[in-house]
């Protein structure tokens, strides 16, 4: 869920109709449809400290449930999206996307050709920031006159 929460809507889209091989999305009914609320972002002085109210972050969530399959078997599999920003779609694919996952007979295949690609483009952003970040560090040297 972490991954589908971090992806782009463009990366995610395109992932998932590649996943599901061009075929159309299955059929799912709402549970909560996408709604896009604040939630309280909460800090910690230090990061150990004591917890704080830092602010508010919009948040859009979304739920749906697949619905039965052609053959008749009922498929009670739920997907549920939560992620940063004012982007309902995105909510949609990451609950679509979620909900595919528990299915045992397309979970390995998902994982393979949706998460683990997606995780590996977030992973390559995040250490190419890294190194941006590392390359502004600054070293600072005291230097000691004399015997004190």
């Amino acid at each position: 869920m972490a991954v589908l929460a971090r992806t782009p809507r463009p990366e995610l889209e395109a992932a998932l109709a590649t996943a599901l091989d061009g075929a159309a999305a299955p059929a799912f009914d709402w549970l909560r449809p996408p709604q896009t609320g604040l939630a309280m972002v909460r800090g910690r002085i230090g990061g150990t400290g004591n917890a704080f109210n830092l602010g508010e972050a919009t948040v859009t969530r979304a739920t749906l449930r697949l619905r039965a399959d052609d053959g008749g078997t009922v498929n009670s599999a739920i997907g549920v999206a939560c992620h940063l920003g004012r982007d309902k779609r995105r909510a949609e694919l990451a609950a679509l996307a979620d909900a595919l996952l528990q299915r045992p007979e397309r979970h390995a295949q998902l994982h393979t050709q949706l998460i683990a690609p997606l995780a590996a483009r977030l992973e390559a952003r995040r250490s190419a920031q890294r190194d941006d970040t590392a390359s502004t560090k600054v070293e600072f040297f005291t230097m000691v006159r004399g015997d004190a």
